[in-house]
């Protein structure tokens, strides 16, 4: 009865440790890549290039360029518009790289916690 029930002689202990292991492989894999990631860059632009972005994989904003003909002292809304959709189309292109990495790691299986 010991065997079907993962005691000494039943092997799935043996089985347990394998598990173990690929996780920790795959938790080391996981960390390695959240690293690397946090150094990539993520450009995007708004106003027919008029405001550019760079936002980094740690989501923060690195570099923004304005064209000076996109600085138009009687319609400063314009601008701050074209800055915000700038800034919030690279973070999406970060939060979808994010999640098409973290996918290659959880196998299409949501609610885990990734």
């Amino acid at each position: 009865m010991a065997r079907y029930g993962g005691f000494p002689g039943g092997g799935v202990p043996g089985s347990m440790n394998n598990l173990m292991k690929q996780a920790q492989k795959m938790q080391k894999q996981m960390a390695e890549q959240a690293k690397e990631f946090e150094t990539k860059e993520f450009e995007a632009s708004a106003g027919g290039g008029a405001v550019s972005v760079t936002v980094s994989g740690k989501r923060e904003l690195t570099k923004v360029a304005i064209d000076p003909d996109a600085v138009d002292p009687e319609d400063v809304e314009m601008l701050q518009d074209m800055i915000m959709a700038a800034v919030n189309e690279a973070l999406r292109k970060v939060e979808e790289a994010n999640q098409a990495m973290m996918g290659k790691f959880t196998g299409g299986f949501g609610g885990f916690g990734f």
